[in-house]
């Protein structure tokens, strides 16, 4: 009975540190709409997009050495290690709005992204595979169950961002967001309070000690490479998005006025619907497998992503979003609408990719998590070079980017995440 006390504290334990990864990652793309619009910058998306690459490069660097720190240092003192971290790196994303002149500012945005990179790229080493360990056979279910409460924390941030901000225009600086920054610092230090006195025991693998190394399994390959382009689509799909309907010059056709609070909305919308699909597929884990779930929702995105961008900017849907006033019916382009829908599409993918990327790996998961959050930097490339796509040509040819990520996880699984040695 107390292990199994044990186990439920350490589940929710990693169920709220989904949420923090969410907050501190969605905070770089409606971030960077504020320092695309400083006359410095001139409005370069790719620019733009650099403290979300940031972020994301932290992965490749720390991806590894955050799989030996687990194994070292146990899953306790890496939490804590990480949320310190963490707290840094938004106390520097603060500190950039206090200083005055460019680049100066901009270099300490970015390096405090960078360094919150480092934070989320530690807890999530933690979190899935304690999950993967600690929920057994219904570990996918833990890990869609805690991607809930990921995407909760995905939708609030950008939404949160936009308020704030209200009309964009040069005027905006880093600073009219520090009541959110605040909170942010205020809830790692109140984690790491809390989470300095829960007993939270090391999760133990069954089976065999022998460790073999996962760079031995085929599936296991080809689904690292799964995990680098998934998080660049989950990211590019509403960080693209909510540059297009922020920008008065996209051909959006949204009032300057109000366009970046909607954008911000929905954009949150997007992750707000990853919520409702990662709240879905807790439901039918256990009755549908994560390949059935994997190829289903990649080849609905596939085809949503597709129309999206051949259908006219003046083809109209209603959304509801904040104006800036209050919540009302806005009208969007269709395109917004079926991309913002990917994010039911998008919500399984991480669980399902990490559940059958690891699959039979035993003893070699924890080592093979470090390198599987190490090909998150995908996160940072592909939106990346999406936006750089986005201002050579324009918004919406830039989602081919999207398209060809999306058609190597459908071949992923269908047919790379049948098990076989390399």
């Amino acid at each position: 009975m107390a292990k199994k006390n044990g186990n439920i504290i350490a589940i929710i334990t990693m169920v709220f540190l989904f949420g923090m990864i969410s907050f501190v990652t969605n905070l770089a793309a409606p971030l960077g709409n504020i320092w695309k619009m400083q006359p410095q910058i001139a409005g370069s998306n790719t620019l733009g997009m650099m403290g979300n690459m940031m972020n994301f490069l932290a992965y490749a660097i720390m991806g590894i050495p955050a799989g030996n720190m687990l194994k070292k240092m146990g899953y306790k003192k890496t939490i804590l290690a990480a949320i310190a971290v963490g707290f840094v790196g938004v106390l520097v994303q603060f500190l950039s709005g206090k200083v005055a002149s460019f680049p100066g500012n901009f270099i300490v945005y970015l390096t405090g992204a960078f360094i919150c990179g480092f934070c989320v790229c530690m807890l999530n080493t933690v979190v899935n595979p304690a999950l993967k360990i600690l929920g057994g056979a219904r570990s996918n279910q833990y890990i869609q169950i805690g991607g809930s409460f990921n995407s909760l924390m995905g939708t609030l941030t950008p939404m949160f961002v936009g308020a704030l901000i209200g009309q964009l225009s040069a005027q905006t600086i880093i600073s009219d967001v520090n009541p959110l920054l605040y909170i942010a610092m205020g809830v790692f230090a109140l984690a790491f309070v809390i989470l300095l006195f829960v007993n939270l025991e090391d999760p133990k693998a069954e089976g065999s000690s022998t460790v073999e190394s996962p760079w031995k399994f085929r599936h296991f390959i080809l689904g690292i490479v799964a995990v680098f382009i998934y998080v660049g689509v989950e990211v590019g799909i509403p960080g693209t998005l909510n540059f297009y309907l922020s920008d008065p010059e996209s051909g959006a056709g949204m009032n300057p006025a109000t366009a970046a609070s909607i954008a911000g909305f929905v954009a949150g919308t997007y992750w707000f619907l990853m919520l409702v699909g990662r709240l879905i597929s807790s439901l039918i884990s256990g009755k549908v497998s994560s390949r059935a779930q994997l190829s289903c929702v990649s080849s609905v995105a596939f085809l949503l992503v597709l129309v999206a961008m051949f259908v006219s900017p003046a083809t109209r849907a209603s959304m509801p979003a904040f104006t800036g006033s209050g919540f009302e019916m806005v009208d969007v382009p269709l395109s917004a609408l079926l991309l913002v829908l990917c994010g039911l599409c998008t919500s399984v993918m991480w669980g399902t990719i990490f559940d059958l990327a690891v699959e039979g790996l035993g003893a070699a998961t924890e080592k093979a998590s470090g390198i599987f959050m190490a090909m998150v930097v995908g996160g940072g490339i592909l939106p990346l070079i999406q936006n750089f796509v986005a201002d050579k040509v324009d918004y919406m040819p830039s989602y081919w980017v999207i398209i060809c990520g999306l058609a190597y996880i459908i071949f992923f699984a269908l047919l790379g995440s049948r098990i076989k040695k390399a």
